[in-house]
């Protein structure tokens, strides 16, 4: 599995001390570094079964710089993945790639229902 994260983010932060006190294996990946491609974005988009707009960090700064709550009802799938592959910071984070999903963000409740079968609670 695949935490792509930013190191500064202390939700990115929470999720790994969370998967840590798990004992739950997993690579980081730098998402301003190593910024998913358009391609990635629309696999790990079809596995989440979440809507685009969920991929969007909504509360970046560069989000309401570029006014995207008004411009993305009127972009197409395609315009959004290649927009997100511009820049990894436009990305909500983290994102937990998984064989079978893709956990975006970091809500506890939805990674213990996910990743329960992966680890015995202590």
């Amino acid at each position: 599995m695949q935490l792509i994260e930013y190191a500064k983010c202390s939700t990115c932060k929470k999720a790994k001390n969370w998967l840590d006190a798990k004992d739950i294996s997993y690579e980081t990946r730098p998402i301003k570094e190593e910024k998913p491609s358009a391609e990635e974005l629309k696999a790990w988009h079809k596995k989440s079964g979440l809507p685009l707009k969920r991929f969007f960090n909504t509360s970046g700064i560069l989000y309401k710089e570029q006014g995207l709550k008004d411009k993305l009802p009127d972009m197409g799938e395609e315009e959004q993945y290649q927009l997100l592959a511009s820049d990894g910071m436009l990305i909500k984070r983290p994102l937990l790639i998984l064989d079978e999903t893709v956990l975006v963000g970091f809500k506890e409740k939805e990674w213990e229902e996910t990743l329960s079968p992966l680890y015995v609670d202590r």
